[in-house]
């Protein structure tokens, strides 16, 4: 998965769009210091949107704004999940 663009809309939520989800737009919104996934914008024209993909967008996302560490240290996420998301990107 890769992150294509993203941009701020109105009220600080961040829309962005992924590769393979090219017709589909991804709206985030910020809690704490990081953002997670409010609302998909699904398009029929785009694969069925899966939990791990929402996973993936929030990660890349994260990444991409320099707050992936406080998504990955969030009291949500195990220890465990952090360790297989390091083994992935690693």
């Amino acid at each position: 998965m890769e992150l294509l663009d993203w941009s701020y809309t109105r009220h600080y939520n961040i829309k962005a769009r992924f590769e393979p989800f090219v017709h589909s737009e991804v709206i985030f919104r910020q809690i704490k210091d990081y953002y997670f996934i409010y609302h998909v914008r699904w398009s029929e024209k785009d694969p069925v949107v899966l939990r791990s993909h929402l996973e993936d967008m929030e990660i890349l996302l994260n990444r991409e704004l320099g707050t992936e560490h406080s998504y990955l240290n969030r009291l949500a996420y195990t220890d465990h999940e952090r360790r297989e998301q390091y083994d992935r990107s690693s």
